[in-house]
């Protein structure tokens, strides 16, 4: 029998409405490229990856542009996401079955997360080699965390010590993820991760502590913390 395989799958449908921007926030410049070609070839140049399949918008006319600046082979397909990420992410793993067997590892990685490590990739998945449902990558929460009522008036201080940040990749296995997410979508839940869907699916994924420098784009202010993390990068040491 063959040992599983990854590969990766990039929601990238999203049209980034808190960046206050025209341009989806994946096709934001960074660094003197888009935030979305850093994100893919971080992903594409990783050896234990097979492929890599993008989902993007139905009506997506900045994708063109981008694929001339990527070069790979690992680059399968590029399909039409959903409204939800969650659909993204399905039809993006119903292209990968062309290639992978449902036992496969399937990584599932925000587009506007330019900033991951191949550190964070080798420690992710030797964490999650032989376990039985996968995972994510995910930070402790350290700031103090604040429960609100309907007015903006604190009811609560969270006990934050078993409390993370998610953070993407979450990796999982395609055939259990794809079923989970035909769940999810099915009984109309909102499933902001993968691991929401495993989740809900009764799995209890493994949080794998990564780097607090994975963030991810959202707000304008974000895209400068980005670019100064790849400019440190870049620089080395």
């Amino acid at each position: 029998m063959n040992p599983p395989r990854y590969w990766a799958v990039v929601p990238a449908a999203g049209v980034g409405q808190r960046m206050g921007s025209a341009i989806p926030k994946q096709y934001l410049p960074l660094v003197g490229r888009p935030v979305i070609v850093h994100t893919l070839e971080t992903l594409l140049r990783y050896p234990p990856l097979a492929g890599v399949v993008v989902a993007i918008g139905a009506d997506d006319g900045w994708w063109p542009a981008m694929a001339i600046e990527i070069d790979s082979a690992k680059l399968l397909r590029v399909v039409t996401g959903g409204v939800e990420r969650g659909q993204s992410v399905l039809n993006g793993l119903e292209a990968l079955r062309e290639w992978a067997s449902p036992d496969d590892w399937v990584l599932v990685h925000d587009a506007a997360r330019p900033c991951l490590s191949t550190e964070d990739l080798d420690r992710l998945l030797a964490e999650l080699d032989a376990d039985p449902v996968g995972g994510l990558l995910a930070v402790p929460v350290r700031d103090t965390l604040k429960q609100a009522d309907a007015a903006g008036r604190v009811t609560t201080t969270v006990d934050r010590s078993r409390l993370w940040h998610a953070l993407t990749p979450q990796v999982f296995r395609l055939g259990l993820l794809r079923d989970a997410l035909r769940d999810a979508l099915a009984r109309g839940l909102t499933v902001t991760d993968e691991a929401a869907a495993m989740e809900a699916a009764g799995f209890a994924p493994r949080l794998v502590e990564g780097r607090a420098d994975n963030v991810k784009i959202t707000r304008p202010e974000d895209l400068a913390l980005a670019e100064f993390y790849l400019t440190r990068r870049i620089a080395g040491p």
